[in-house]
C-alpha cells in the first residue's frame, strides 16, 4: 500500500493517507489531550468519517514505545476486508 504524507483531504491535511483504502493516519502530541483539541479532533474525525476515511489516531509516545503494535494496528486496518492469505 503507498500513503502519502501530508496529504490533503477534503479541508484537512492528514499526517499519512493510503487512498487505496481510504486510510488516515494520525499522530497526536500530548496537546491532543487538552479538552478543546479533543473535542476539535472528534469533529474532524467524524467529518471525514462521513466523506468515507477512516482514521487511525496513535500517542506520539505510543509510536515511540509501541511501534510493533501500531504497525500491527495499521496491517490489520489495511487488511480489512480482505480475504485471509493462504
Amino acid at each position: 500500500m503507498k500513503f502519502r504524507r501530508q496529504h490533503p483531504v477534503g479541508k484537512y491535511v492528514v499526517y499519512f493517507f493510503c487512498e487505496e483504502k481510504g486510510l488516515a493516519i494520525e499522530l497526536d502530541g500530548g496537546q491532543h489531550a487538552l479538552p478543546d483539541a479533543t473535542r476539535r479532533d472528534e469533529e474532524r474525525s467524524a467529518e471525514l468519517a462521513r466523506d468515507g476515511v477512516k482514521i487511525l489516531r496513535f500517542w506520539n509516545s505510543e509510536l515511540l514505545q509501541n511501534l510493533e503494535g501500531v504497525l500491527s494496528a495499521i496491517y490489520a486496518a489495511l487488511r480489512k476486508g480482505e480475504p485471509p492469505s493462504p
